[in-house]
């Protein structure tokens, strides 16, 4: 999929971190993954970059409330980095920024990278994300580097007619990273309250894995050469596409590239760098097997989702996920005798619409089974808005009706018989008081096991993510050492459930296998869901037109 290894593009000179070599070390051979992967695992590692990493420096939180003093207790400890990827930064995280001053205060060679999307911390006021972090890179000049993405798809005459906030319509910047030195944390929350405090997402974090944090630091360090740098209004522009926004700079370093024109060059460095980490990985790999750790490692697999750039390892990822895994599944009955045997996927959306390719992956996939979680329009994060906004709740409902019946026309609404399911599975997500942000895929060998595989990061799965947004997740693979121990009941898989309910809001479980924790993971989720109910739910059809004209927004 990558044919070529080009130069990385120029790095910003306005802000120089230094660089880190990045490795990949004990990589395992595919054949310690259960049968379900292991050819999956081969095919991925020729296409993608491949990171190895322990099992036990792998923590999955469950709690928004984790995840937040999870974040600051990271922050805390900093000494050399810190490295923060997100939408944007709520105007009431006072605490959060304050962390981090404290932090450059106590340490002076830590240095701070934000990577944010330019129309989404930009709006209009005093309030605006970039208002607020003007004051700290003020104070540290030289140590704080604050990057604005702007989607190039709005420009020309639409560019100066779209109000704020719908310009964010046009595509954002949306991955999500949170590291710290060798800390990194994966999730798909945003750094405001609601996602810290009662807004369900997914948080996985890794301690040590200087890999890991390596790249998503060289990552978010390509992306800075096509980006804006928010300055103070009396910096010096560094080219003509320079701008005074309000009452601070948005700083162009590339004169030679028009901001609405960074197709090629955005392109090219996403090519290039993925190129680089795969070639790297590779020959670790390749060198580290006659001393391989009498550890397993898991597999992590980062990829690229940039649809508007040409960018589309998601969906190559998952093309051929689905087939290696079909290619290996127990053929499709009629009976119910084989369900045992089947896989099973779990996936999830906060904004479920899935893309198109997508759709039909899950819809001809007859010998996998599969359960979605989508928001109920009371978890949706929009539910109760004013204006346009308040219809997009509606506007999925709309879209799950339409896949509701392609799965119908498909032949392929879930059947259930005892503990044991077959087909595709809607349900939806409501806890009183909270919304639904998470996403992401688990699969396991059959419905009795825990996963072995699972996707995470930003992705929504649906067609804005594919289209429109620029995204990062990672796909994970776990070595038969951290999965096939846990064998568990449709009984056994209750009673997580009900030691998820018992669960205090804010409280972690003991550490488990890896395995476990997905398992535990995804039963959290279930624990709060219902059977879908849009099928019954009134769409206007103002809402209808809306979405056939921009559904692909959403």
């Amino acid at each position: 999929m990558l044919s070529g290894l080009r130069p990385l593009c120029r790095r910003s000179t306005r802000f120089a971190f230094q660089d880190t070599a990045f490795t990949t070390t004990n990589a395992r051979r595919a054949h310690s993954f259960h049968p379900l992967i292991n050819g999956f695992v081969s095919a991925l590692q020729r296409e993608q970059p491949c990171l190895a990493v322990s099992p036990h420096k792998i923590q999955i939180l469950s709690q928004p409330s984790s995840f937040y003093e999870k974040l600051l207790a990271m922050i805390r400890r900093a000494k050399t980095r810190i490295f923060l990827s997100s939408l944007y930064i709520g105007s009431g995280e006072s605490q959060l920024i304050g962390a981090l001053e404290e932090a450059l205060t106590r340490s002076p060679d830590l240095k701070v990278l934000l990577q944010l999307d330019l129309n989404r911390s930009t709006r209009p006021g005093k309030s605006s994300t970039a208002h607020l972090l003007l004051p700290m890179l003020e104070k540290f000049p030289s140590r704080v580097s604050v990057s604005l993405f702007r989607s190039p798809s709005l420009r020309g005459v639409l560019s100066k007619v779209v109000p704020p906030r719908f310009n964010e319509g046009w595509g954002t910047w949306h991955a999500k990273i949170y590291g710290v030195d060798d800390e990194v944390m994966i999730s798909g929350a945003n750094l405001n309250d609601s996602y810290f405090t009662d807004r369900q997402d997914r948080y996985i974090h890794f301690d040590g894995e200087s890999q890991l944090a390596d790249y998503c630091f060289s990552f978010l360090r390509t992306v800075s050469t096509f980006s804006f740098h928010l300055s103070s209004p009396a910096h010096v522009r560094s080219s003509k596409y320079s701008y005074r926004h309000e009452d601070y700079t948005l700083d162009w370093l590339d004169g030679s590239t028009h901001p609405h024109e960074i197709q090629s060059k955005a392109a090219d460095s996403f090519t290039s760098f993925q190129a680089r980490q795969k070639e790297l990985s590779t020959s670790r790999r390749s060198s580290s097997r006659s001393g391989v750790s009498s550890e397993e490692k898991v597999l992590l697999f980062p990829i690229i989702q940039a649809g508007q750039f040409g960018i589309r390892e998601e969906e190559s990822s998952l093309d051929l996920l689905f087939r290696h895994v079909a290619s290996h599944s127990t053929p499709d009955t009629d009976s119910f005798d084989n369900l045992r045997q089947r896989p099973l996927m779990d996936l999830t959306s906060g904004y479920f619409g899935l893309n198109k390719r997508y759709q039909d992956l899950v819809l001809s996939s007859r010998d996998i089974d599969c359960r979605i979680i989508c928001a109920s329009p009371r978890a949706n994060g929009f539910y109760g808005s004013n204006g346009i906004s308040g219809r997009i709740p509606e506007g999925y409902t709309y879209l799950e009706q339409g896949f509701m019946q392609a799965v119908k026309s498909a032949g392929r609404t879930w059947a259930q018989e005892g503990n044991y399911g077959h087909g595709v599975q809607l349900k939806e997500w409501y806890r009183d008081g909270w919304t639904y942000h998470a996403k992401g895929i688990w699969l396991s060998p059959t419905p009795d096991a825990p996963p072995v595989l699972t996707l995470f990061g930003s992705t929504n799965l649906n067609s804005r993510s594919s289209q429109l947004d620029t995204e990062l997740s990672f796909i994970m693979a776990l070595p038969s050492s951290a999965s096939d121990r846990v064998r568990t009941s449709p009984e056994e898989h209750n009673t997580a459930v009900a030691d998820a309910s018992a669960s205090q809001v804010g409280e972690e479980p003991p550490r488990l296998d890896l395995g476990q924790e997905l398992h535990k993971e995804v039963s959290r989720l279930h624990q709060f869901t219902e059977e879908w109910q849009g099928g019954t739910r009134a769409v206007r059809w103002g809402t209808k037109a809306l979405v056939r004209l921009v559904g692909g927004m959403l």
